[in-house]
């Protein structure tokens, strides 16, 4: 009897390039896992499943565990990589047109921002995120890790780079982090471009039943996360401070958000 891989299993291999391994084990580990048998009585009582269970919110309880802190970043991180390959592929014009400085806020250890600089060497990458998350980022050419807490400020740069961070967070809270976006970026010539699922209730594409199922995955782990349809999307951009926008379907679950003063 041999063995040998298939088109699925060769996303679990540790070594390779691109791989799911750190993903799966982060979204199996029991941290992620426990917090999905309080469900229901999360929709009964209210609350966060994920403060039922451990007694902290999920970024909080990542600070005050270093080991489940680097999983859940090594699993942040390969997902990053495999979804910038879609990204990059889809939107080179919008990259291509970008000069100056590209910041991502939330980029975890610099793995998008990386991707981004390597495709597009004019681009002068900036990774922020909070210190003890840019305390394990490496080291990466054309990047530079700079910590801070995005509901205070954020760096100024040309263009500002957003992957799976406001579904996380309230309308509130996101409306809060799209204004000193846009007080980080340029009235003429800035740029916020946001990658996030775009939820279609009547969506009947390969990704639409994945989409729900984050949906679900966001209110189980955050207090107040969700994915977003279109109209909600737009709310929240309009409160924010940005007039315009375009959205941009790529071959994954997300899709591109375009956004501008």
């Amino acid at each position: 009897m041999t063995y040998s891989m298939n088109h699925c299993s060769k996303w679990l291999l540790c070594d390779a390039d691109v791989t799911l391994a750190p993903m799966v084990m982060m979204r199996t580990n029991p941290v992620m896992v426990s917090p999905l048998h309080v469900l229901s009585q999360s929709i009964k009582e209210g609350g966060t499943t994920f403060k039922k269970t451990h007694g902290e919110e999920l970024f909080d309880f990542c600070l005050l565990n270093s080991e489940f802190n680097m999983i859940f970043n090594k699993g942040m991180a390969c997902t990053a990589k495999i979804t910038m390959d879609a990204i990059i592929s889809s939107y080179k014009s919008g990259f291509l047109v970008s000069e100056g400085s590209v910041v991502d806020v939330g980029g975890g250890t610099g793995v998008a921002i990386s991707e981004i600089v390597k495709a597009f060497p004019h681009i002068k990458g900036i990774n922020f995120d909070l210190p003890h998350v840019i305390s394990t980022a490496p080291v990466y050419d054309g990047v530079t890790h700079v910590s801070g807490d995005m509901f205070k400020a954020i760096p100024h740069a040309e263009t500002i780079f957003m992957k799976w961070i406001l579904h996380d967070w309230s309308d509130d809270d996101c409306i809060k982090i799209l204004k000193n976006c846009r007080k980080a970026i340029s009235k003429e010539t800035g740029k916020l471009i946001i990658v996030e699922i775009v939820r279609d209730p009547k969506g009947e594409d390969f990704f639409d039943d994945m989409r729900l199922t984050y949906d679900l995955v966001m209110f189980s782990h955050f207090s107040n996360g969700r994915e977003r349809t279109e109209l909600q999307w737009k709310k929240l951009l309009i409160e924010g401070g940005f007039s315009r926008y375009n959205i941009v379907k790529i071959p994954a679950l997300q899709s591109i958000i375009e956004a501008f003063p």
